[in-house]
């Protein structure tokens, strides 16, 4: 199993956590990064993945789900502080994802501009920002050869996607954060329509569920009114981009339908939000049904009639604590600083305030750490601040819950499940509880959990396809059709090919080697068709088209007599017409040296001599060749099974034994049992199982053994001889040099079956019975001195 390609899965963070997702996938020689987001919980360094455990100059590809910082905010430094320059990887991400990244980042560097261990300037940003590589949602996308990889709308936020990666035919299916639900504006997560290997998937809620949708809703919307009501102010700390802007929807559509509110201002306290807007305006046919049909209508959602952007003065944050009661929405969620943990400081010792945490809050942040309601708060500085504004939380993140998610997993049908983006009680109980699901269906998909920098080794059953296409693929194959052409590999894909289809679709373009060797001849052409036909049995001979004498063995090789003393050896190369080549070179080279050539120049001639008598080895065409090839299958029979009786009926006998009856056969008895050979279908009859097999197998033998090399095989085609042109009228062809013989196909092999010439020939002679040696006399024109040479022939090579 060592030779067995694996996919290694290793988590550079998310593993356990949640927070700077960055997942690599090495499959062969291919790596893939999935995210390469920062911990919210740190800064600087720290917050970064382990970036030091990957050789980013390997990494080919660079995928990014959405803009959110914990997804996309490492980018930059691995693009600019490592080595991925170094290499030839390509980073991409959605047309809205690129767009909001930019705005999010120069939010990013801005924030962390006055901190000691900034992670990188803005320079390197906007260069890190032309380098990326917008897609669109189903876009197929080839970065390198052997990897292909398709986004699929993720919900979640504006632009998020999740990827379907195709690596030399594995498919693995990394959701990042996704929404199976359909909020005010975005649609809800594609289900691909393939069903992926490997399930890359996040686990935040683990097994939590959230509130219908209509209750959450309601129940938010009641708890601002009464905070309003009471006189105090509501602070909804929320990101920039994502949850924010559905937020705002909510709340626009509320105080429309409430007039006494309309004196109560909402306001966006984001910069960034504002920048940021004119990209949801611009991106309308992302989003959902609703949205659109009001933008169709010239009512664009966004442009909100209660919604006021903060003054962009110092101090606003006081002033508006000091205000009225009202509503805002501050960036960012998790309240560690900025505008959202300021405003928390100010109105955390009031109890008419209150604070509606909406989202999910990572582990180490004030978000999460004033969920439990404490007495007190530890400020930016320091100090000490008494809580005692309310705190509520009502969930309106765009992650998947347990039922969401199961579902999903269910639908997708991985074989591995790989769970990240979760802190590790509840990515175990979600765990233990898909396994459950699956066991009580009896269905084995596996579930993993690994940590940070914990390497995953999966292993597949690979199933290689080709697909036929062009001419092979005109005609459907029927079933136990056997499909012959060439196999083109390329980026781990397989293509069969007709070889006249090889320019058309692979680019690609085949030749013929044509290998001529000339031998220097002391024999005469006859003794060289005899010692040929002793070896390959019938040999083809004739005029080609120049007029020069040929024979070709085994519709391979040809040989012509180019001079009196020379013969020229010609044949397109192939393995296997080279091992014809060189057999016949090597039997030519000995011919002067054979006993047998001896015995027949034993004349007052040269070694011009014509042998009288054929080859005893070579295929017979006269009457007496199916005597003698009935006669070599029963010898063989009989050193097997004893005595075997040739049963020749005669045309019009009347057998009730069958139709069978009426055609030649052998008659094998072995131990009281009797199997027929049929002589024109060679097949065996037998009231003995055992005994049927066994007389089969060696009938297989038998017949394999008395046939010549040129009927069992074919290496090229026959050799249509023409007769040389009469002088003055030689056709453009001969006069260009080009030749009417038929080429001779490279690496064309034809199986002919051996059973089918004996068929021939005894179909062709009738069914008169072979006659006995000495019956009806010896042959009437034979003399002594061809019976001599005759012995003298069967001699040498008994």
């Amino acid at each position: 199993m060592s030779d067995v390609p694996k996919l290694r899965i290793t988590l550079l963070g998310a593993g356990q956590e949640v927070g700077r997702s960055c997942c690599v996938l090495q499959y062969r020689g291919r790596t893939i990064v999935c995210d390469a987001g920062v911990h919210p919980a740190y800064s600087g360094i720290a917050s970064l993945p382990f970036v030091d455990d990957l050789d980013w100059s390997t990494v080919d590809v660079l995928l990014i789900t959405h803009f959110h910082l914990d997804h996309a905010a490492a980018l930059t430094y691995i693009m600019e502080k490592t080595n991925f320059r170094d290499g030839k990887g390509k980073v991409y991400m959605t047309h809205p994802t690129k767009a909001l990244h930019k705005f999010m980042m120069q939010d990013f560097v801005r924030m962390s501009g006055s901190s000691s261990d900034t992670l990188f300037t803005p320079l390197e940003m906007s260069m890190s920002l032309a380098s990326i590589i917008p897609v669109s949602a189903h876009q197929v996308i080839t970065p390198c050869p052997g990897v292909t990889f398709t986004p699929y709308h993720a919900g979640h936020v504006l632009g998020a996607c999740m990827y379907l990666i195709d690596i030399a035919g594995l498919k693995i299916l990394y959701t990042g954060d996704y929404s199976r639900e359909e909020d005010r504006h975005l649609v809800k997560a594609e289900v691909p329509p393939v069903h992926p290997d490997v399930l890359i998937v996040e686990s935040t809620y683990g097994v939590q569920s959230h509130e219908p949708r209509d209750d959450k809703e309601a129940r938010f919307t009641n708890l601002v009114h009464s905070i309003i009501r009471r006189g105090g102010h509501v602070l909804l700390p929320t990101f920039a981009l994502g949850r924010a802007q559905e937020l705002l929807l909510i709340l626009d559509e509320y105080w429309s339908k409430h007039p006494d509110l309309h004196n109560v201002p909402i306001y966006y306290a984001s910069s960034l939000a504002r920048k940021c807007m004119a990209v949801y305006q611009t991106y309308i046919h992302t989003m959902n049904a609703n949205v659109r049909t009001r933008f169709a209508k010239r009512d664009n959602p966004f442009v909100f009639q209660h919604i006021t952007n903060v003054p962009a003065t110092r101090g606003w944050e006081r002033k508006i604590a000091d205000g009225p009661p009202c509503v805002v929405l501050a960036s960012p969620g998790f309240m560690n600083n900025g505008p959202s943990r300021e405003l928390l400081e100010l109105w955390a010792p009031d109890s008419r305030n209150g604070l509606i945490v909406t989202g999910y809050s990572v582990e180490g942040t004030m978000a999460r750490d004033i969920l439990v309601e404490p007495e007190e708060i530890t400020g930016v500085k320091g100090n000490t601040i008494p809580r005692k504004l309310s705190v509520d939380y009502i969930s309106f993140s765009a992650h998947v819950d347990y039922s969401q998610n199961s579902e999903f997993m269910e639908l997708v049908k991985p074989q591995h499940i790989v769970l990240v983006h979760g802190e590790a009680t509840g990515m175990g109980r979600l765990k233990a509880a898909m396994q459950d699901r699956y066991k009580s269906r009896d269905e084995e998909v596996k579930i993993h959990t690994p940590r940070n920098l914990e390497t995953l080794e999966l292993t597949f059953r690979s199933e290689r396809v080709a697909k036929a296409i062009g001419t092979l693929a005109a005609k459907p194959p029927q079933p136990n059709d056997v499909i012959s052409g060439l196999l083109v590999s390329k980026d781990y894909s397989y293509t069969l090919l007709d070889p006249r289809d090889l320019r058309d679709f692979a680019g690609l373009t085949t030749c013929v080697v044509t290998q001529r060797q000339k031998v220097a001849l002391g024999v005469g052409w006859d003794l060289v068709r005899w010692h040929l036909e002793g070896m390959f049995g019938q040999i083809e001979q004739g005029l080609d088209n120049d007029g020069i004498p040929t024979m070709r063995v085994m519709g391979a090789v040809d040989i012509k007599l180019t001079q009196d003393q020379e013969l020229t050896l010609e044949w397109d190369s192939s393995a296997s017409n080279d091992m014809i080549a060189d057999s016949t070179l090597a039997l030519i080279n000995g011919i002067d040296r054979s006993p047998a050539s001896v015995k027949l120049t034993t004349h007052p001639h040269t070694h011009d001599h014509v042998p009288k008598h054929p080859h005893p080895h070579a295929d017979l065409e006269d009457e007496s060749a199916e005597r003698i090839r009935i006669q070599r299958l029963a010898w063989f029979l009989e050193a097997h099974f004893g005595d075997v009786e040739l049963h020749m009926p005669e045309e019009g006998d009347e057998m009730e034994q069958g139709e069978d009856a009426h055609e030649p056969s052998l008659l094998v008895t072995l131990d009281e049992a009797d199997a027929v050979i049929n002589l024109l279908s060679m097949t065996v009859a037998s009231s003995s199982e055992s005994l049927r097999r066994r007389v089969e197998a060696v009938l297989d033998m038998a017949v394999s053994t008395v046939s010549s090399l040129s009927e069992a095989f074919t290496a090229g085609v026959s050799l249509q001889m023409e007769e040389p042109a009469p002088a003055g009228e030689s056709s453009k062809e001969q006069k260009s040099g080009s030749p009417t013989l038929p080429s001779i196909p490279e690496d064309t092999k034809e199986d002919t079956s051996t059973r089918d010439a004996l068929k021939a020939s005894i179909e062709k002679n009738g069914h008169g019975p072979p006659k006995e040696d000495g019956a009806n006399g010896k042959e009437e024109d034979g003399d002594e001195e061809d019976e001599e040479d005759d012995d003298a022939i069967l001699q040498v090579h008994d």
